[in-house]
Order: structure tokens, then C-alpha cells, then sequence
């Protein structure tokens, strides 16, 4: 089954520099049909034209264009949910099971954990059953882990995130995704503290782009594995050369300046 891994982590990390650039697309349920992911056959297609590594989405959403002509793009499908319509919009459970995500072709699955949360313990359960499972399979396992609750006052706090990537990491996950610390010193100690792939998120959209291809840059020179993003990727006004650009800047180790050259900004 670990041959059967390391085929499908291939089909979304570039083979070469051990790097990806995943662009999530499972925001529907959680806030609706938003500004970017309205056509989803158009939205993966920007991707895929730009070179994104892999999509990221709910199981009903890869009938609407996963595949498509012209290009390829490896597929994630998430296995959690929750909606902002919720009074606890951090608990997520089980909608999708690792069976499902095989029987669409999917060369990964994902899952996402708020520490702090109130119903933490079922999320850590989900997050350990289904990398069971996915082990028996050879699916590979990436897990989205965020420091969210009462008692959590600063989620980017580099203690919080690290301690977010290790129980991904200690919990089976083959790719642990967590938010940027905000430096190179801090978020190298949390690569450096664990044996899996770290790539890290985007989260609210940032009005810079200077910034945001600052901070991806960043990260991969900390030993970051590259990002998975969503909003400040498909919601970009110019978002399949953004998609370009952060390929280079991934894999090629592109300078930001040169980067938003490329991108005319």
C-alpha cells in the first residue's frame, strides 16, 4: 500500500522539488456559493491553466468539473464540513469517507481539526480513524489543523501552529496544513518539528498581493512544503497568472519582486 502512497503524493507534489500549490475549492458549504467558485468549471479550469498542483474540494463538487480538457490537476477531496450558519461553526464532522474519495478517483483526502474547540475530541477521532483507513488504502492523508476556541487568543501564534502540525502529524496525516507564523524563525521551528510536509494556509483574504506572495515566499525558505489557498488565490483578479507565478516562486525559487513583474503589478 505505501507504493500506492507515494504514487498518488505525486500526482500533487511536483516530483522534482518535493513542493505543491494547492488551491482549496471546499468553501461552498461552509459560506456559500462566493465571489470565484459561482462556475466551477471555469474556476478549476484557471487552475489548471495555471499550473496549480491540486484542487481541493467536497465530494459533490467533482461531477461539476474536475477533470477538464487541456490540462490536469490532482484532486483532494475534503472529508469534513460545517457552515457559518451554525452556533458552532468550528465543529466539523465526517460528510465523505476515504471509500468515497477512491471511488472518484482522488488521489488524497483531507480533514479538518479546530484544537480548542469544544468538540476537539471528535475531530481528533475522525482525523485518527480516517488515517487508518486511508493507510489500508495507500491514500494519502492531509490534515488541515487550526488552534480555534475559548481558549486560544492568537491562532498565528507560533507555539499554537506548531503544536497544530505535530498532533497532524502524530495523528497519521501524510500533509499537515497550518496558518503562516508570521516570520522564518518561527515557522522553521515548526517545519523543522515535523516529518511530513508542512504547507500552510491562507486565510482571510489579503488585499496585497505584494504580501501574500511575500509570505508563500516566506514560507518555502523556512522549509515549507509550498500552500494551500483558496480565497486569495480564485477570488485574485488575475488569478491564472497569480497561479503562475506562485508555481515559480514554489518550485523555482522565484524572487517576489520578479514574481509580481511577471504578474504586471
Amino acid at each position: 500500500m505505501q507504493m500506492g502512497k507515494s504514487i498518488r503524493l505525486e500526482r500533487i507534489f511536483n516530483r522534482n522539488t518535493g513542493k505543491t500549490v494547492i488551491v482549496p475549492m471546499d468553501h461552498g458549504v461552509s459560506v456559500g456559493p462566493i465571489d470565484g467558485l459561482v462556475d466551477m468549471r471555469e474556476a478549476v479550469g484557471d487552475m489548471v491553466k495555471g499550473g496549480a498542483n491540486a484542487v481541493l474540494m467536497q465530494k459533490g463538487l467533482v461531477r461539476c468539473g474536475h477533470r477538464m480538457e487541456g490540462g490536469d490537476v490532482g484532486l483532494i477531496v475534503h472529508l469534513s464540513a460545517s457552515t457559518s450558519l451554525s452556533p458552532f461553526p468550528n465543529a466539523k464532522v465526517l460528510v465523505a469517507t476515504v471509500e468515497d474519495a477512491i471511488r472518484m478517483g482522488a488521489d488524497a483526502v483531507s480533514v479538518h481539526v479546530n484544537l480548542g474547540d469544544e468538540t476537539e475530541s471528535r475531530m481528533l477521532k475522525d482525523l485518527g480513524e480516517v488515517a487508518s483507513c486511508a493507510a489500508g488504502w495507500g491514500m494519502p492523508v492531509l490534515a488541515m489543523v487550526y488552534g480555534r476556541g475559548p481558549k486560544v487568543e492568537n491562532e498565528f501564534a507560533p507555539e499554537v501552529v506548531a503544536h497544530c502540525a505535530r498532533v497532524g502529524e502524530e495523528l497519521g496525516a501524510d500533509v499537515v496544513k497550518v496558518p503562516y507564523t508570521g516570520d522564518q524563525e518561527s515557522f522553521r521551528r515548526v517545519v523543522d518539528s515535523c516529518c511530513v510536509p508542512v504547507v500552510i494556509a491562507g486565510g482571510p483574504k489579503l488585499d496585497s498581493t505584494r504580501d501574500f506572495i511575500q509570505m508563500v515566499s516566506d514560507s518555502v525558505e523556512a522549509g515549507g512544503a509550498g500552500l494551500s489557498v483558496g480565497r486569495n488565490v480564485f477570488q485574485h483578479k488575475n488569478r491564472v497568472n497569480l497561479v503562475k507565478v506562485l508555481s515559480k516562486v514554489v518550485h523555482e525559487d522565484e524572487s517576489v519582486d520578479s514574481a509580481l513583474e511577471i504578474l504586471g503589478e
